[in-house]
């Protein structure tokens, strides 16, 4: 009960991220989230394709520049959102992930794959280059690797994926539901409140220089001390007893 699934469910569209599927998506992301009994995200997809990026069919010159700006912006909404909830996001990727799709799986905290999943930036081959894709792939993937997915649109095997550090793990596919399990139930077992604070100091650091990430996390290990749960694991580890979080 600790843990959201959210399913991406338009196979038959190879579960693009329509317009309509990316507002979906975000308001299932924000669904209560701040809750003590939330604790992890999880979200795969129904079909052989995780998701093939967005519906072209939007993308075309029947609608205009107007249309096409709202979906990039809500789309790089939902990808920065999945960074700035309070609970970490997990991709359960059993599939093709393709552009935008590649992009979600790269966005999110941890992914764990099937040994069948591929995963590709083919923008390049229709004439629309992977631009904001690529921040995500960027992030995630020596630079070198994600260029050549980026001018190639060749994609990375699930095993090539994990050797690069797009994924966290490649699992049988049968194992995969297991495994996803297993890395959520462990999530659960910690306090909520002491995840936040990681998870955003985490992400917040990334983007400084040495010295200034370790003056911000210098501090935010001090302010760790001052939360009830902080003093609660400390007290718990030093009488030998499992910590009762209060989240």
């Amino acid at each position: 009960g600790f843990y959201r699934n959210i399913i991406l469910n338009n196979p038959r569209k190879r579960n693009a991220l329509s317009l309509a599927m990316l507002q979906s998506l975000r308001e299932d992301l924000l669904h209560d989230v701040k809750s003590k009994d939330l604790r992890v995200i999880v979200i795969s997809a129904e079909g052989p394709v995780f998701c093939s990026g967005h519906d072209l069919k939007e993308l075309s010159s029947e609608d205009d520049v107007k249309h096409h700006s709202q979906v990039f912006e809500i789309c790089a909404e939902v990808m920065t959102l999945i960074q700035k909830l309070p609970v970490p996001v997990i991709a359960k990727v059993n599939g093709l992930a393709t552009a935008a799709g590649c992009q979600l799986v790269a966005s999110c905290d941890i992914a764990v794959a099937s040994e069948k999943s591929q995963f590709a930036t083919p923008g390049v081959n229709i004439g629309l280059f992977c631009s904001t894709p690529a921040v995500a792939l960027g992030r995630s993937l020596p630079r070198k690797v994600a260029l050549e997915m980026l001018f190639t649109g060749e994609p990375l095997s699930a095993q090539e994926a994990l050797m690069h550090g797009l994924v966290s793990k490649v699992v049988p596919e049968d194992k995969l539901e297991e495994e996803t399990m297993k890395i959520s139930h462990k999530i659960c077992e910690s306090s909520k409140s002491i995840l936040a604070l990681g998870k955003a100091t985490f992400y917040r650091q990334m983007t400084q220089d040495l010295d200034t990430a370790y003056k911000m996390t210098t501090q935010v290990m001090a302010d760790n001390l001052t939360l009830r749960d902080g003093q609660e694991g400390i007290e718990a580890f030093i009488q030998k007893r499992k910590p009762v979080w209060s989240h």
